[in-house]
């Protein structure tokens, strides 16, 4: 997702690593919710390389923070859902109601893990930053959420078995 990201929406960058839109949002509540713990740690093994190696070169503290804001996020709004909306680790009583409400909830929580430390490390672009992390983390969900769904549609219908 962060090909695609850059591929299709590097203009869409407000700051480096916030963009109006951001496709890898999606693909973090997706791990969370298909994989729920393992999911979370998947990404945060992922999300440091790709933080080390691509946002922050060579700046180990700012990936590893924003690698645990950005796993701790989603994972965080996993647990919510299951305890306060009686989410199952199954998804078989995941409606499209609930689907929202993890992807709103998802979206203000990376995004207000990242700038909790930015408001201890730095002080540029705190508000508008956390506005447009926002925005952005809640488009590129929404954009991978139907992009999947659409995929989904494609595949053949399951045939009923007879008994």
């Amino acid at each position: 997702m962060m090909v695609a990201n850059e591929l299709f929406f590097r203009r869409a960058e407000f700051l480096q690593g916030i963009g109006w839109i951001y496709l890898p949002a999606g693909t973090r509540l997706l791990c969370t919710l298909m994989f729920g713990e393992a999911g979370a740690v998947g990404l945060l093994i992922s999300g440091w390389f790709a933080c080390y190696w691509y946002y922050f070169p060579g700046d180990a503290l700012r990936a590893t923070t924003g690698t645990i804001a950005g796993a701790l996020g989603p994972y965080l709004i996993y647990l919510l859902a299951q305890s306060r909306l009686g989410l199952r680790s199954s998804l078989t009583n995941l409606t499209p109601q609930r689907l929202l409400i993890c992807a709103v909830g998802c979206s203000l929580a990376s995004p207000l893990l990242h700038h909790i430390w930015f408001a201890v490390h730095e002080d540029a672009n705190l508000l508008p930053g956390l506005l447009v992390m926002f925005v952005g983390d809640l488009i590129g969900t929404l954009i991978v959420l139907y992009t999947a769904k659409w995929l989904l549609s494609l595949l053949p219908a399951p045939r009923q078995r007879f008994r």
